[in-house]
């Protein structure tokens, strides 16, 4: 039998043989018979000789061995009992030397089990060194090339430097010549603006010539004279020394009185810095109804520019004059309770007009010319005497107008308010003022009317005036209370119409459009109309509203001319709240982040580049920054709108600054996390966190920062009012840590730009808000792709009162539409800092102080007013909870009473409700995407 094992087994082991070798073994059997034979027998002999050894073995009685048998206890009873005492011994020695080595065996096994483990988990750890190693050396390697790169950009910054040209100033009694226009009815910028005193980099210099110095000013009321002494003495522009001045303003009063030009022509001359041709100078000419050319024809005005409010077709200059409101009964500042409600689009009248012609008891004369005079005992307390001159075809066309008009009251489908005969008072006529249409009414009247009308209609004069005051009149308090202007005479020159687009916010059509002023009027549409209200409110009160905004709209006109950039908005200091300057610090905490979740290079702290597009903001952007809040006033450090490359542009030429992922054919998770891509050079966020009186809580936030890439520094807005502990350590993590001490406790100091922060991106975020280093950097990415949004994480909408229905309610329920991203976890840009503290409203900041609440809710309005456009929240979080932090303010009822009351009372300021709905929601590219193994996500976890 065993032979028979070792055979299959020996077979088992042979390879079968192939079937040719068969048939050739077959036939040299066939050829040797004899050792056939042999071979039969043999194979005879090994099958039946095992079976006989098994019949014979298993049919034995019993094989002894030794005294007994296998089989059989016969030998055992037959032994003597000392013979079986030795044997037993013997058998129990034999099984305790079996069971020590049995013993012995298994300790060996264990021990060497146990350093086979210990050798796996050896394997396993040098596996995990390796692999982080070798993560370490990529990123060692990435930061190198890193490195390399940004050496030999800032070695081309270098070289491609350009220095600031130097300032040409003449003096004030040079000859420095213009070709000479010959006369001044054909000066032009070109021909008769002196340039050179004017640099590029001068910051546009202005001397304002005191009206208590000169006789020019003398007539000029009190109050404008203090008022324009107050706005230029803190005008940034404003220069005291003539010799520096690129150009002189003068005030001009009135000039009517008898030998009035003369006089005016030599008090000019007589001004220090006249020379001979008043090159540089504006004259301000501040009288009501009269022009310098009105009734001094033969004035002389030299190159120096005329701003006023009349001009006659013939007298002003395109593109050298400027059209501007007079600075008459202006208010310093408007208040914000002015501001008109901009819905319903539709109000109680379609079109009103009130006016009053001086020909409407005038039938045409046979003759061509009709003379019309007009007394009126009720204009400012006197007697005022006012002559017309018409042409026949002039007369005509009024009663046609009012005929037109007339025939718009019989419509049914909508109310209009026509009133050609002034029935509510006596109507106003201006004082020695060629007008068509008088004003009726006071102002409190048309205010009361222009208030219920959705559209105002106001009829341009037939004769020379290109514009006058009582036009201006009529535009100026249509603007003001949400009425939009439908102006009938497209030859009438605006007020700094060089710059602001009216057309988007007034309808300018000729006269023979009467007829289908109805028609068109009705084919606008809701949204243009509020949109249109929305962009006149926004003219009115930065351009029209106040004695301060017409005269920096004025500075600003002239600067935009000669391409020079706006005044630099002031950055708010950062006070350090430590003495020595410098806060206790603990030992350098280790990075904390997974080797496997590495998300980006950890590189040296470097600042967003400032102030590129100065000149090329001034030129290339004029008409976006002139009609979009908030004005051409003041320059940023930077846009969130500047424009982007051309893709190709940035491997070809533009290379400067960009990291593109995989150096530019892409890549996965691992190519995604070495460079920062996207359409903008690479840059870093600054982490804005503001604090009070909870230092456990905010020692905790900074140490979960330790590692975390593209993070340039954090700025902590201490917001208590004790300093920190002496004894309290603050950790040291691999960016500054910047503590700044506020002047008050104030939540409006989140929003301040102070000169520490160095990056256009923000991160603001509570020192109670968990967010992991993925979810930083994948709101870092995706609001570098919308820079002009706030994008972040806690989402929250404006829901409609239904109880009440008189405005909007603020709603932190779980919604799959939203509105706002709380600013307690939310990146925005740097501008929006300077527009929160120093241009929006005042009274907003001080509702934000007065309930210690709503800040992010007057941010998120801020930048919906600007861009039109709604947040972006980004991953599925709503909320983010602080283990052992105190109760939150938010879990307070009357903190949710106060929100309502915000949303609804920064409604009343903006005059709508900004905020927009969106059903966005940004998750990151591959998270529910299977990919070869070999591959790696973008994140993980997002």
């Amino acid at each position: 039998m065993l032979i028979n094992r070792m055979e299959f087994a020996a077979r088992k082991e042979q390879p079968a043989m192939r079937p040719s070798a068969q048939i050739s073994f077959a036939r040299w059997l066939s050829r040797n018979k004899f050792l056939s034979r042999l071979i039969t027998i043999l194979l005879v002999i090994l099958i039946v000789l095992p079976l006989l050894t098994h019949y014979y073995l298993t049919n034995s009685d019993a094989i002894s061995y030794g005294p007994f048998s296998l089989t059989s206890c016969d030998g055992i009873t037959s032994m003597e009992p000392s013979d079986l005492k030795t044997h037993l011994e013997e058998l129990c020695r034999i099984r305790i030397s079996v069971s020590n080595e049995l013993r012995e065996m298994e300790s060996r096994r264990q021990s060497m089990n146990n350093d086979i483990h210990a050798l796996y988990e050896e394997k396993e750890s040098m596996q995990s060194v390796l692999v982080h190693s070798q993560k370490e050396l990529d990123h060692l390697h990435m930061q190198v090339s890193n490195m390399r790169k940004e050496k030999e950009e800032v070695a081309l910054q270098a070289i491609s430097h350009i220095v600031a040209p130097k300032r040409i100033l003449p003096s004030l009694d040079d000859n420095v010549e213009i070709a000479p226009p010959g006369s001044s009815k054909r000066c032009r910028q070109y021909n008769c603006f002196d340039y050179s005193r004017c640099s590029v980099t001068s910051h546009f210099p202005v001397y304002f010539y005191k009206p208590n110095s000169h006789p020019i000013s003398e007539t000029v009321e009190s109050s404008i004279r203090t008022s324009l002494l107050h706005i230029l003495a803190t005008s940034p522009y404003i220069a005291y020394d003539a010799h520096m001045a690129c150009i002189y303003l003068v005030c001009v009063g009135d000039s009517t009185a008898k030998g009035a030009v003369a006089k005016l022509e030599t008090n000019l001359n007589k001004l220090p810095n006249w020379n001979g041709d008043g090159r540089n100078h504006v004259l301000l000419n501040l009288q009501r109804y009269e022009t310098l050319s009105n009734n001094l024809k033969n004035t002389d005005t030299g190159r120096a520019i005329v701003v006023q409010t009349n001009f006659e077709t013939n007298q002003f200059r395109a593109g050298f004059d400027i059209v501007a409101p007079m600075l008459l009964n202006l208010d310093s500042k408007f208040d914000w309770k002015d501001t008109p409600i901009q819905v319903p689009a539709l109000r109680t009248y379609f079109l009103t007009f009130q006016g009053k012609s001086f020909s409407n008891n005038m039938a045409p004369s046979e003759d061509n010319v009709a003379f019309i005079n007009v007394e009126q005992n009720n204009v400012n307390g006197k007697q005022v005497k006012a002559d017309l001159t018409l042409t026949k075809e002039e007369a005509e066309e009024i009663l046609f107008m009012t005929e037109e008009l007339e025939k718009l009251k019989k419509i049914k489908e909508d109310r209009f308010f026509i009133d050609f005969m002034c029935t509510k008072s006596n109507f106003e006529v201006q004082e020695t003022q060629n007008v068509e249409w008088g004003l009726c009414g006071e102002h409190t009247e048309r205010v009361s009317t222009l208030q219920q009308s959705t559209f105002a209609l106001i009829l341009a004069t037939n004769n020379s005036i290109a514009f006058s005051t009582h036009l201006y009149i009529r535009l100026y308090e249509a603007l003001r209370y949400g009425a939009i202007p439908v102006i009938l005479g497209e030859q009438i020159q605006l007020p700094f119409n060089e710059f602001i687009s009216w057309k988007k916010c007034a309808i300018i059509l000729p006269k023979s459009r009467i007829t289908e002023l109805y028609f068109f009027l009705k084919t606008i549409s809701d949204k243009d109309i509020l949109s249109m209200r929305r962009q006149g409110w926004f003219v009115w009160s930065t351009y029209l509203s106040s004695t301060e905004a017409v005269t920096n709209t004025l500075l600003a006109t002239i600067r935009t001319r000669l391409s020079i950039p706006a005044s630099i908005l002031p950055s708010e200091p950062s006070p350090n709240i430590f003495p020595s300057g410098h806060p206790k610090k603990e030992e350098k905490i280790k990075v904390a982040v997974d080797p496997e979740e590495l998300l980006g290079p950890i590189d040296p702290p470097f600042a967003s580049p400032k102030y590129l597009r100065n000149f090329t903001t001034t030129i290339v952007d004029q008409e976006y920054i002139w009609n979009n809040p908030p004005g051409p006033q003041y320059l940023f450090p930077s846009l969130p709108n500047d424009p982007l490359l051309p893709t190709d542009a940035r491997f070809i030429g533009s290379q400067h600054g960009f990291r593109p992922i995989g150096g530019g054919v892409g890549g996965a998770g691992k190519e995604f996390q070495e460079a920062i891509g996207g359409n903008v050079p690479r840059e870093q966020f600054t982490i804005v966190m503001l604090t009070y009186e909870r230092e456990k809580v905010l020692m905790s936030a900074l140490e979960r920062l330790v590692g975390l890439p593209y993070l340039n520094k954090v700025i902590v807005v201490w917001n208590s009012p004790e300093p920190p502990k002496d004894d309290l350590l603050w950790p040291r993590i691999h960016v500054p840590i910047k503590v700044i001490k506020t002047k008050k406790n104030s939540l409006n100091n989140r929003f301040l730009p102070y000169d520490e922060i160095e990056t256009d991106a923000l991160l603001s975020i509570d020192d109670d808000a968990h967010l992991r280093h993925d979810e930083i950097l994948f709101g870092f990415r995706v609001w570098r792709e919308a820079r002009d949004r706030i994008v972040g994480f806690p989402g929250r909408f404006h829901a409609w009162d239904l109880s009440n229905k008189d405005g909007f309610l603020y709603n932190s329920n779980y919604s799959c539409e939203l509105s706002m991203v709380l600013t307690g976890a939310a990146f925005f840009h740097k501008y929006y800092s300077y527009v929160y503290s120093y241009i929006m409203p005042k009274v907003i900041r001080d509702k934000v102080d007065e309930y210690i609440n709503c800040e992010d809710i007057a941010m998120n309005f801020l930048v919906s007013h600007i861009t039109r456009k709604p947040p972006i929240k980004v991953t599925s979080r709503w909320t983010f909870r602080c283990p052992g932090c105190p109760d939150a303010l938010s879990l307070d009822e009357s903190h949710f009473n106060e929100r309502h009351t915000c949303i609804k009372f920064f409604t009343k300021v903006f005059g709508y409700t900004p905020l927009l709905n969106t059903q966005f929601r940004v998750d990151s590219v591959l998270f529910k995407t299977r990919i070869p193994h070999d591959k790696q996500k973008c994140f993980k976890y997002i």
